[in-house]
């Protein structure tokens, strides 16, 4: 599937739901979820009821866009958290969580998903004193991820974030080193995606 070219904004407002796609924006008062919260395209006063299948297929949409990834990469992520031991949905939401894109994000290094792709492309990061340039790139527990001591004014800003904001209980910060590291992998009551993982598991084994 092509890039999506159209507003980030539509897509929050047709799943009704901040999805954060545009970082900052998303916390102000220019969210377009804030100015028109209604779903974009022709007003009718007629409603459809969404039917069991729109559901799911609206699920996994939403799941998509959240983390910034195509079609067939969903689908390779189902195949490998199926494969896993666990519930399904879970490990298919570790896996998203553990991509060095997503750990950028949630550390507020980067102000969001796309702009974390960005930096990571530019070569800005390192795992475990390795430069990665692969946004999928899937930390393990105990991984390391850090940037060189020269970009340090680069990042000040985003670590005065990152100390007011806090990290999610699976990550940590070391301040001496300037490093983020994965404590242990990330449970569901951890992960913060705002979706129904039951209903894309089903829309894949449909």
């Amino acid at each position: 599937m092509g890039r999506y070219l159209e507003s980030s904004c539509k897509i929050c407002r047709r799943n009704k739901e901040k999805l954060y796609l545009k970082g900052a924006r998303c916390e102000s008062a220019k969210c377009a979820l804030e100015k028109r919260n209604f779903p974009p395209g022709p007003k009718t006063s007629m409603v459809k009821k969404m039917s069991e299948y729109g559901r799911r297929l609206r699920e996994k949409q939403k799941l998509r866009f959240f983390y910034g990834v195509s079609e067939l990469q969903m689908r390779n992520y189902f195949k490998k958290a199926l494969a896993q031991k666990g519930v399904t949905g879970y490990n298919l939401l570790a896996l998203f969580e553990r991509r060095l894109d997503n750990v950028l994000f949630r550390t507020h290094l980067a102000r969001s998903r796309k702009e974390a792709r960005q930096l990571i492309r530019h070569r800005h990061f390192f795992v475990n004193g390795r430069l990665v340039d692969i946004p999928s790139f899937l930390l393990e527990e105990g991984d390391v991820v850090h940037f060189p001591p020269n970009a340090s004014a680069q990042f000040t800003d985003r670590l005065k974030i990152l100390k007011e904001k806090g990290l999610p209980t699976w990550l940590s910060y070391e301040e001496v080193d300037k490093k983020v590291r994965m404590i242990h992998l990330p449970k569901r009551e951890e992960i913060g995606s705002p979706v129904q993982e039951r209903l894309i598991v089903e829309f894949y084994s449909m």
